[in-house]
């Protein structure tokens, strides 16, 4: 189902040597795990027998017992074809090896050795354990099976689950061998870890974990032993993690006394999408590797993972203001260095009352104050055309006074009927032509103003706007440097919100005015009653679905079946399937048409990482088809 596993973290509670009572628990685990269309679950290092043995592991009678305890695991996984990985003590070729065993469907199918052996504070593994980075190519006797054995491992079901093994101390070294697993295409990573609590070693482990999933562009499983281990020296908290990409999906709770089970949706399909273009992937050369291949693993019928419906806008308020700020401070400084290297005298734009230029005039007045410039060489103009709404002019004419910028009022439609007239054409005629006239007659005032001052036309338009072509080509489409550009519709609401949280009243109330104001071109005459003329999400669709169809199709180049369906999952409540249908529809269509718009845009900067810059991230043909994107849609 679009490339979506369920996968699982568990830690049992274990008993030291007790390998019975630990493989009891860890096919309880495993049942449970089956239950709920598990692909796979990882359990922590040394579990069959606990980490914590010592010199027990030296004893012949555990290894007889480990061998026994596999086995019991092995005929416990026969009805079900999920991945099961645990950890043990083998033997092999007279040396003791800390390994993890991969099971799956009453089989054995691989076994990993531990690579990297910590022998420093309180751990001194290599007092019993080989290490196992150098054995590639070998095999192994296990609870009656000659399987695969060695560092070389990675697990395949041949449709788009890969996975490789890595345990606790591997993952700290300078080079994981999870590194080279991911290189070589495993894009799931697990670990089973004996990782003892220590006062912040917690958050020093997440950060590790989601390094290392950033870092691969994979998804990192993490089980580590829990309070069942002895605590002669230590504590173990049972520390499980599960993370893609960068982003923790699932965390345990630590220190529990009963067997735990976490669970998190992870999408490979997006994985190797992000692999595909981030190229210096690529660059790095893959190590040698076998391949082993394994059943088609389970993949959920429903996911439990939530999609967030507003992927540009961080959820977390602590980390919205921090990313804000940047966001504000990146389009300031961008305009700032412009002005300072054409020597620009004012700055010209054109004031609607709407959300986009307003943060527009925003961004240039922050870029003026940190350039030591004067904001009264703003020169923000309104334009009053044949749908200019009293609130919205009330609105353009406050903010300008509220920021002391120069407020200079132009109207248009006596140039526009003129236009209109000089071209023959019927100004009853509400039609296209209708509407960009007014666009150009407005974007020619503030260029040729721009020339008479020596300034620079400041664009207002967003991405959004960007990437549905809502614009009119020459027209609003086009300025001097486009502070808006790498800004999505949804994030801009949210922009202006955090500023005017922090301004005086009087600017605040003025901002808050505009976020209650409806988005329109306002190109058409009022309707009877003085209602909206246009609403633009009427018209286009909502602003909050595009920026979701957006981010997915960009960032990770998500098919659109792919997209209406998480779309569902994100806005379940909001809007139905077909709603989610028509606009993806709309959207795929535009979003294709447009780029010829896209191809010539003025220079902006990029804030997140979507862009659509044809000289940055987006290069697009402007006469592609659209049909292979929209077959798939019902």
């Amino acid at each position: 189902m679009y490339g979506f596993y369920k996968l699982a973290a568990a830690t049992p509670v274990v008993a030291v040597a007790d390998v019975a009572g630990n493989v009891a628990q860890i096919v309880a685990l495993t049942a449970e795990a089956a239950t709920q269309d598990v692909a796979a679950v990882v359990f922590p290092e040394l579990s069959v027998t606990g980490y914590t043995c010592g010199d027990m592991f030296l004893q012949a009678a555990l290894h007889a017992a480990v061998h026994t305890g596999l086995a019991r695991i092995v005929e416990a996984t026969a009805d079900h074809c999920m991945v099961t990985v645990v950890g043990a003590p083998l033997v092999d070729n007279d040396r003791l090896y800390n390994c993890a065993v991969v099971i799956q469907h009453g089989r054995i199918v691989g076994v990993v050795p531990k690579s990297f052996l910590p022998n420093y504070r309180e751990y001194y593994e290599k007092r019993w354990f080989t290490p196992g980075s150098a054995i590639r190519g070998g095999r192994i006797s296990v609870a009656g099976a000659d399987v695969p054995f060695g560092a070389d491992l990675i697990f395949s079901d041949n449709r788009e689950f890969r996975f490789g093994v890595e345990l606790c101390e591997d993952l700290w070294n300078v080079i994981p061998p999870s590194s080279h697993l991911a290189v070589a295409g495993a894009d799931v990573l697990f670990n089973l870890s004996a990782s003892n609590d220590l006062a912040a070693k917690a958050q020093y482990r997440r950060d590790l974990v989601l390094n290392q999933s950033a870092r691969c562009v994979a998804a990192y499983v993490y089980a580590s032993s829990g309070v069942g281990e002895s605590t002669t020296d230590l504590v173990f908290g049972g520390h499980c993690m599960i993370a893609e990409n960068g982003v923790m999906l699932a965390e345990g709770d630590r220190f529990q006394r009963d067997n735990r089970l976490i669970t998190a949706d992870i999408d490979c399909r997006k994985l190797t999408m992000l692999r595909l273009s981030e190229t210096s992937y690529a660059d790095n050369q893959p190590a040698a590797y076998r391949t082993v291949a394994i059943d088609l693993v389970p993949q959920p019928a429903t996911l439990e993972r939530r999609f967030d419906p507003h992927p540009f806008v961080p959820r977390n308020p602590d980390d919205r203001d921090v990313r804000l700020r940047e966001i504000f401070n990146i389009q300031s400084a961008g305009l700032a260095k412009r002005l300072e290297h054409i020597q620009a005298t004012t700055a010209v734009i054109g004031i609607s009352g709407g959300l986009d230029s307003t943060l527009a005039l925003l961004v240039t007045c922050e870029a003026f104050r940190i350039t030591d410039r004067d904001v009264s060489q703003i020169l923000a103009v309104t334009m009053p055309g044949f749908g200019t709404g009293d609130r919205t002019y009330a609105s353009a004419t406050a903010l300008c006074r509220a920021l002391n910028v120069t407020l200079r009022e132009i109207a248009i439609d006596k140039a526009c009927r003129l236009h209109l007239d000089d071209i023959g054409h019927d100004p009853g005629a509400r039609d296209v032509t209708f509407e960009n006239v007014q666009a150009r007659e407005r974007t020619q005032i503030l260029m040729n103003l721009a020339n008479k001052t020596g300034g620079i036309v400041i664009g207002t338009g967003d991405l959004s706007e960007i990437a549905l072509g809502w614009s009119t080509y020459n027209g609003d489409h086009m300025s001097m440097y486009g502070v808006n550009c790498g800004v999505p519709k949804t994030l801009v609401r949210y922009l202006i919100e955090w500023i005017a949280d922090a301004s005086p009243s009087d600017l605040a109330s003025v901002l808050r005015g505009v976020l209650d104001t409806p988005v329109s071109p306002e190109l058409l005459p009022r309707a009877e009653g003085g209602g909206e003329a246009q609403e633009t999400e009427a018209i286009i669709g909502p602003y909050e679905l595009h920026d979701f169809f957006l981010y997915h199709l960009v960032r990770y180049g998500a098919e659109p079946e792919k997209i209406a369906y998480l779309a569902a999952n994100a806005f379940a409540g909001r809007y139905t399937g077909d709603v989610i249908d028509t606009w993806l529809r709309v959207f795929m269509r535009r979003f294709v048409a447009s780029q010829f718009k896209r191809s010539c845009m003025p220079d902006g900067p990029k804030v997140g990482t979507v862009s659509l810059s044809p000289r940055g991230d987006w290069r697009m043909p402007s006469d592609a088809s659209q049909s292979s994107w929209i077959a798939g849609l019902s």
